[in-house]
């Protein structure tokens, strides 16, 4: 990570933290969350599994080390349409928790650009997905979910995903209790889409894409351990 965008991640946390450094009123999740997962990929990425491992490369830029997925296709094939590109938290399974990750899209694709974030992921037939798609529509730039069926959105969302080559920062929170989910692009004060639904509350949690190419970076899990 640069010194600038270190700057940029701090000052984020500091603006929407509250007075004991946990987010403020904004988030969703019962009671303190603290970090129960950490990635920069400095050491690897042992601590993922791949759905597609020859997609994706752990690779190095400027001392800098990511995870990037290397191909718009994939060998991994779900049983249901849904994202080919999975990367998954080794031994991790919550049901409330706020991820937060930096995320750069590597190719143009048009109107599906995009990244997913995969959570209460129960195995490749029950999981919601957040698909951050360039220009919304029922199949693109959602939130979804996949329940033994192809992927059905459950927001109607309108709002474009500005990518760009750029760095962005993605935050997830979903509150299995209430059912909530909300996801935040750059902006960490308003929610880029929200929607409650409460039929998984417990799983894994990754990141990916549905046919496109990303690189990943500063990946970071917080919950309410009493709420696991």
């Amino acid at each position: 990570m640069s010194r600038f965008d270190l700057l940029v991640l701090l000052l984020a946390t500091f603006a929407h933290s509250g007075p004991n450094g946990l987010w403020a009123e904004d988030s969703v999740l019962p009671g303190g969350p603290q970090v129960v997962f950490q990635e920069d990929f400095e050491s690897g990425v042992d601590r993922w599994e791949v759905l597609d491992p020859e997609t994706w490369k752990w690779t190095e830029h400027d001392d800098n080390h990511t995870f990037a997925i290397t191909e718009r296709g994939s060998k991994y094939v779900p049983p249901t349409r849904s994202p080919g590109h999975v990367a998954l938290i080794q031994d991790l399974e919550l049901g409330s928790f706020e991820m937060t990750f930096r995320v750069r899209s590597t190719k143009d694709t048009g109107n599906h650009r995009d990244c997913c974030v995969f959570f209460n992921y129960r195995d490749s037939k029950h999981f919601y997905y957040v698909h951050l798609g360039a220009k919304p529509d029922p199949h693109s730039g959602q939130i979804m979910v996949v329940n033994e069926a192809p992927r059905l959105a459950l927001t109607k969302n309108e709002r474009l995903t500005p990518w760009d080559d750029a760095w962005h920062h993605v935050r997830l929170v979903r509150n299995a209790e209430s059912g909530e989910i909300a996801v935040y692009f750059d902006d960490m004060q308003t929610p880029h889409m929200r929607v409650s639904d409460s039929r998984f509350t417990n799983g894994r949690i990754g990141i990916g894409s549905f046919d496109d190419m990303n690189e990943f970076d500063d990946v970071v899990v917080r919950a309410n351990t009493s709420a696991k």
